[in-house]
């Protein structure tokens, strides 16, 4: 299991709760969104995201180390699983949160929740984009022949800014709107969540910092989502349909859920 420091994750889950009280992408990703399909309120990861560790220093040190051991992986069941979780297609994210969340999760039958994350994400997107341009610091691969669990991406990947990791900050976004609206399974979610984001250091695509810095920006959207009313009436239309479906919703594949216990 790669360890991502505790107090990263406990940053992000706390700001999320205090909120309550990318090569292939979510189909979203890639269209011209119109102003009514985002919300208002956002956060300036500008702001409050620290810069990368710079060349030298022990942080990046930290970031050497887990990238060349993690190469390691490949073609392992935990590299596998990186390479589901490299898919950002809405219906690919959600079945990756079935097993945490006790139940699938199709978008075809929970529409009020596929709208509420496609709104979010796509609220969330130029903040990643500029984020990434700030700092447009080179992914862990480039300029080497070390393996990528997307290696179809490679290319395509290599002229995007690593930090932070756009893949993290969508996948702990969705655990924490999901881990609200499903309580009691709360906890499993964001375990997933944070499987999701060190997903992207197995796959050799994002440094642990950038990693890092992905749940953090991820729980500021989160956050600065809950001040828009739009919003908070979308997960109470979600949370609804979701207690509905949950009387008559199949169980997650078995075989899937033993790999996910596995990277735990």
């Amino acid at each position: 299991m790669i360890k991502v420091p505790r107090f990263i994750c406990m940053i992000a889950l706390t700001s999320g709760v205090l909120a309550s009280g990318l090569s292939q992408s979510v189909s979203a990703h890639t269209e011209k969104s119109e102003p009514s399909s985002t919300y208002h309120f956002h956060s300036d990861p500008l702001l409050y995201l620290a810069p990368p560790p710079t060349s030298g220093s022990p942080l990046q040190a930290h970031d050497d180390q887990t990238f060349n051991s993690t190469r390691q992986l490949k073609g392992s069941t935990r590299w596998a699983l990186a390479t589901q979780d490299a898919d950002l297609h809405l219906a690919s994210v959600l079945k990756d949160y079935a097993c945490a969340a006790g139940m699938n999760l199709d978008i075809a039958q929970l529409p009020h929740l596929a709208n509420l994350i496609k709104r979010a994400l796509r609220t969330e997107y130029d903040d990643i984009g500029r984020a990434k341009n700030n700092w447009n610091r080179k992914r862990p691969f480039v300029d080497t022949d070390q393996p990528i669990c997307t290696e179809k991406d490679r290319e395509g990947l290599g002229k995007q800014g690593s930090y932070p990791s756009g893949h993290t900050t969508i996948g702990w976004s969705v655990a924490l709107i999901l881990a609200e609206l499903i309580p009691d399974h709360a906890a499993n979610i964001l375990q997933r969540g944070q499987i999701f984001g060190t997903s992207r250091i197995v796959c050799g695509a994002h440094w642990v910092s950038d990693v890092q810095a992905g749940y953090i920006m991820a729980s500021g959207e989160i956050a600065a989502l809950h001040g828009d009313a739009d919003f908070r009436r979308d997960m109470e239309l979600a949370r609804k349909e979701l207690e509905k479906a949950r009387t008559s919703a199949h169980t997650p594949d078995d075989l899937l859920c033993k790999i996910e216990q596995s990277a735990r």
